[in-house]
């Protein structure tokens, strides 16, 4: 690379929603901002987790000065334990942040090697040439950061998720002053998050919420289920304050719902009074109209504690004919199917479910910023260059739009992942890429990573079936004992009898071999699948996975 140069290198995030994750390049000396995974789409059978191919991160392992996370969401430190078991390097977080990030790694059992370091809104830290000012925003989950980032070339911003919240629950406001200052001292690029690029006006604050919940803590006549993603402390906390003002005892149901709130208790974000808690096993203890369940599961996941409860399959929360369930939360694209049958199945129970239908009012609200709150940003920092980062490209190109509609003209850029970003104190230019991509892991991030070609396999299974072959064949004379056997899984044969036919075929096939080619198995298996795979193509137009199997005796 040029020597005089900056480099801003996404490795994922950039054309897609999650696996945020971003390297910033002087020299010899790199940082990178956030680690994390995407979920997979219903095409990618059988795979986990997503995760970043971080090829040019271990190739350049001796330069990686650190991990910087912005806040503690999947789509920002899922991918942290696959990052590290490559790259052991020092992870700078805030307080809350760091609180996930310990939890995670000690389930993976990386914990005891990590060296994770905590960082402050407004307190600067140096990284190789790199001066690092983390400033505080607000999102929905607490204690995030954007990074003001001084290079040799100037200032570069990085947003991180954000929407402009002047009057949060915790009190800890978006920082607009740092941000104007920044503005004023001039800063070459600004990096913004493109989420809720498309839509108009502001996005609410997190208090929005609470006069519709309010109203519906006053109008629930028996129990109350309250579900809404596990981080969202604020959303937590909302809930909490209108049980007691309704005095509804609180009992916490789902194990990363227990663990959010115990670590916001610990760090000072939620404040519960002990008369407030009650045990999972206390709920029928009281009366109907005396409890609130907080429960996890509000995605549909199918092993959460809300959907084992909406088919009356978990041990403590019982929904029963009249009880409300509230969804506090978004539908995440994907997630439609899971949660709508979650839903089915408690309006069977006769409960009564309030959900995010646009219909109902306010009981939810975003946590990334509307369009005047990406114009509000881009007029603070006046940025001499402006990359849109967090999105599909449908995003990132409107999000490049909006910024030449204010008057950043043609100085904005629209990266993808692996492009590289090249930038000096008056210019800016794209050139080249590096590898860069996802890798498809099984059972986790401690699981093995799933190969383009297993996908293949497993969707044509899906898709066209199986058929094994069975054939018997003597190992002391070479011949085949008794007629080929088959079995099939999810192979529609039709009219098709996968009987004599297809007997006669590897008959054919076995008698038409000599007998070194019968004494090979790899040989003799392949010609029998390819005739049989000829044979079935032709009387079926399917293509089912066919595996033929030699039993010697």
């Amino acid at each position: 690379m040029s020597k005089d140069k900056l480099q801003i290198i996404p490795i994922g995030g950039l054309g897609e929603f999650g696996m945020n994750c971003m390297a910033i390049r002087w020299d010899e000396d790199i940082f990178v901002i956030d680690a994390g995974l995407m979920f997979p789409e219903s095409d990618l059978l059988g795979v986990d987790i997503v995760v970043p191919d971080i090829t040019y991160l271990i190739e350049n392992r001796s330069r990686i000065r650190g991990i910087v996370l912005t806040h503690g969401h999947e789509d920002h430190i899922g991918g942290l334990p696959w990052l590290l078991r490559e790259l052991n390097v020092p992870v700078y977080a805030t307080e809350f942040t760091l609180a996930y990030v310990e939890g995670k790694l000690e389930e993976h059992k990386l914990l005891d090697d990590a060296e994770l370091i905590e960082i402050e809104p407004k307190s600067k830290f140096q990284l190789g040439p790199f001066t690092i000012e983390p400033l505080r925003v607000t999102h929905s989950l607490v204690d995030c950061v954007a990074l003001a980032i001084e290079t040799p070339v100037g200032i570069i911003i990085h947003t991180g998720d954000f929407k402009v919240d002047l009057s949060p629950p915790d009190d800890h406001a978006f920082d607009l002053a740092s941000f104007a200052e920044y503005g004023k001292r001039g800063v070459l690029a600004l990096l913004q998050d493109s989420t809720n690029v498309d839509r108009a006006g502001y996005t609410p604050s997190e208090w929005a919420v609470r006069p519709r919940l309010d109203e519906v803590f006053s109008r629930t006549q028996r129990r109350l289920f309250f579900s809404c993603f596990s981080s969202s402390i604020y959303r937590l906390r909302i809930a909490l304050e209108l049980a007691q003002k309704h005095g509804r005892k609180v009992a916490i149901v789902g194990r990363s719902m227990l663990e959010s709130s115990e670590i916001a208790q610990d760090l000072g974000y939620l404040s519960i009074p002990g008369d407030l808690l009650v045990h999972p096993g206390q709920i029928k203890d009281y009366a109907p109209d005396e409890v609130c369940v907080l429960i996890s599961g509000t995605q549909g996941e199918p092993m959460s504690a809300l959907s084992r409860a909406a088919v009356d399959n978990h041990k403590h929360a019982k929904i029963e004919r009249g009880d409300t369930v509230v969804l506090s939360s978004r539908v995440i694209p994907g997630n439609e199917k899971s949660i709508y049958r979650v839903i089915d199945h408690l309006c069977r129970r006769e409960a009564h479910v309030i959900f995010d239908d646009g219909q109902s009012g306010l009981i939810h609200v975003s946590g990334h910023g509307s369009q005047e709150e990406l114009r509000l940003m881009i007029n603070l920092v006046r940025p001499k260059f402006f990359v849109p980062v967090h999105g599909d490209f449908r995003h990132l190109q409107k999000h490049a739009r909006l910024a030449m509609d204010i008057g950043i003209s043609e100085n904005a850029y629209l990266l993808e992942d692996g492009d590289v970003l090249e930038l000096d104190q008056t210019t800016a230019t794209k050139n080249g890429k590096v590898a860069a991509g996802r890798v498809l892991l099984d059972s986790g991030a401690s699981g093995n990573v799933v190969e383009d070609m297993i996908i293949r396999d497993r969707r044509h299974l899906s898709e066209d079936g199986l058929v094994i072959a069975i054939i018997t064949i003597n190992k002391l004379t070479g011949r085949v004992e008794g007629m080929p056997e088959f079995v099939t899984r999810g192979f529609v044969a039709g009219d098709l009898e996968l009987g004599e036919q297809a007997k006669a075929i590897v008959g054919k096939t076995l008698e038409e071999s000599n007998a070194e080619e019968r004494a090979d198995q790899v040989l003799i298996k392949e010609k029998i699948r390819v005739d049989l795979k000829r044979y079935i193509q032709k009387q079926t137009a399917s293509r089912p996975f066919i595996m033929p199997i030699i039993l010697e005796i």
